[in-house]
């Protein structure tokens, strides 16, 4: 394989693992810069916070900084790239994790630090999805989620597909508080808008639905958890508790 092979495994994202990953040098010829791509990036966040990532064009983001679009083209491509910067941004730095200890309550921890980044940025749930580069900041996450699995004898694969289970139930429950939370139940957890929704669709259809009626009237007598969030994720961990204990027991396979 050549070297112009091998410089093209990223394709037509070249120019987001530049920006990402200090590739790219500010503007060296005019006057003192009075943009920054920072600048540039949590203007776009912001109007992504409230309008959505279709809120976010490169004329857009130019008003908002009262510049011109072209002025934003020397700092950033096209919006392909602008939006790699946004994801990374919007993650932060990885959270801190305690060395050496339990597995279950570091990871535990990371997965709700997660779940608070995507509640924060609800747009991140469409912009994080597909082929694309991670920066160092996501890709620092991950570390954290795998570092917490090191010591446990998964494998690295093993350890891999932890994460991204683990990350798979955060996106589904924060898919969910996006998708429905419409009208009154907007301010309310994913699942208060959930069971909101369900009553609101089941009144007058008992007949029809009576086990689905049955389960989210016992939720509103406090007989059910109504924490899909919780629960799901602590029947992630047992499950993961209970293979890595088979590992270790010589039950399980490690290859």
């Amino acid at each position: 394989m050549s070297g112009d092979e091998k410089s093209s495994v990223f394709g037509d994202q070249a120019s987001s693992v530049a920006l990402l990953w200090g590739g790219r040098e500010r503007p060296s010829r005019g006057p003192k810069p009075a943009l920054s791509l920072d600048r540039i990036t949590r203007t776009a966040i912001a109007l992504a916070d409230i309008g959505g990532l279709a809120a976010v064009s490169m004329q857009r983001v130019a008003g908002e900084l009262d510049f011109t679009k072209m002025s934003l083209y020397r700092y950033v491509p096209g919006k392909s790239e602008l939006v790699a910067l946004m994801i990374d941004t919007a993650m932060g730095e990885p959270p801190a994790s305690a060395a050496g200890g339990p597995w279950r309550s570091a990871l535990h921890e990371w997965a709700g630090q997660l779940a608070a980044v995507f509640g924060r940025h609800p747009w991140l749930l469409e912009a994080a999805t597909g082929p694309r580069v991670m920066g160092p900041n996501e890709l620092g996450w991950t570390e954290r989620a795998v570092a917490a699995l090191a010591g446990t004898g998964l494998t690295g694969g093993e350890q891999l597909d932890a994460v991204v289970v683990v990350t798979g139930h955060i996106r589904a429950i924060a898919q969910v508080s996006v998708s429905m939370g419409l009208g009154s139940a907007a301010a309310k957890t994913p699942e208060q808008v959930m069971s909101a929704a369900l009553n609101e669709l089941l009144v007058g259809r008992s007949d029809r639905f009576p086990a689905l009626t049955a389960a989210v009237a016992s939720t509103a007598t406090g007989a059910g958890s109504d924490k899909a969030w919780e629960f799901g994720l602590e029947r992630i961990l047992d499950g993961l508790e209970v293979h890595i204990s088979r590992g270790q027991s010589g039950d399980g396979v490690r290859t």
